[in-house]
């Protein structure tokens, strides 16, 4: 399996060890950055890297998930949701990694590193990657809507307000 990695500055640390640990577990590493240390950095390139990734990998058939970091991991979460297909998941304990794969079908994790300390986040990264999609009708269906929602605006036999 590919695992695609991204950060900004709050987790290049935890990027770099996370990196270590999932290539000692045998994973292909793609690392979309930042290479190096700069407290201004933006992270929406980064991620959004990261979520394209793992996108362009499913559609090729190419088993993937991806791992964004950054001080709270929300805005790390918000910008690989940004990519068509992608369903990340803000990641706080070993609970909500299984529900994000289990229920959700997530592809990408995000952890803020300001939050937790390392050996926690790859407890819950590994946890996410080791669980799979349970695969009942009902995540199936509720999965199916948010990408009928995300390439047509609206859900067939539901209402959704407009904007």
């Amino acid at each position: 399996m590919r695992i695609h990695v991204a950060t900004d500055h709050a987790g290049l640390e935890f990027s770099q060890q996370l990196q270590q640990h999932l290539q000692g577990r045998g994973f292909e590493v793609v690392d979309h950055g930042p290479a190096e240390y700069d407290a201004l950095d933006d992270y929406p390139s980064f991620c959004i890297n990261a979520a394209l990734g793992v996108a362009r990998d499913e559609r090729a058939g190419v088993p993937a998930l991806g791992v964004v970091f950054g001080g709270s991991g929300n805005g790390e979460q918000m910008a690989a949701n940004k990519v068509e297909g992608i369903r990340a998941a803000l990641v706080w304990n070993e609970s909500t990694a299984t529900l994000a794969r289990e229920h959700n079908n997530a592809n990408v994790i995000s952890i803020g590193a300001r939050q937790h300390p390392v050996e926690d986040a790859i407890r819950f990264i590994d946890t996410f990657i080791d669980t799979p999609f349970t695969e009942d009708e009902r995540h199936v269906r509720r999965i199916s809507q948010l990408g009928e929602y995300e390439r047509t605006g609206a859900i067939a036999g539901k209402q959704v307000d407009a904007l």
